[in-house]
C-alpha cells in the first residue's frame, strides 16, 4: 500500500512532460525567428543583386 501511495504522489513524470513542452516551445520560437531573419536576408540579397 505504501508503494502505491508513493507512486501516486510521484511528480517526476509530470516534470519531465513540462520540460518537454518548454523545449518544444523554445524550438518553435527559434524556428520562427530563423525563418523571419532568413526572409529579411533574402530580401537584402535580392536588393543588392538588382542594384548590380
Amino acid at each position: 500500500m505504501r508503494k502505491m501511495m508513493r507512486f501516486l504522489k510521484d511528480e517526476e513524470g509530470a516534470t519531465a512532460v513540462e520540460y518537454g513542452i518548454m523545449v518544444a516551445a523554445i524550438a518553435a520560437v527559434i524556428v520562427i525567428v530563423v525563418y523571419a531573419i532568413g526572409v529579411k536576408v533574402d530580401t537584402a540579397f535580392d536588393t543588392v543583386n538588382a542594384a548590380m
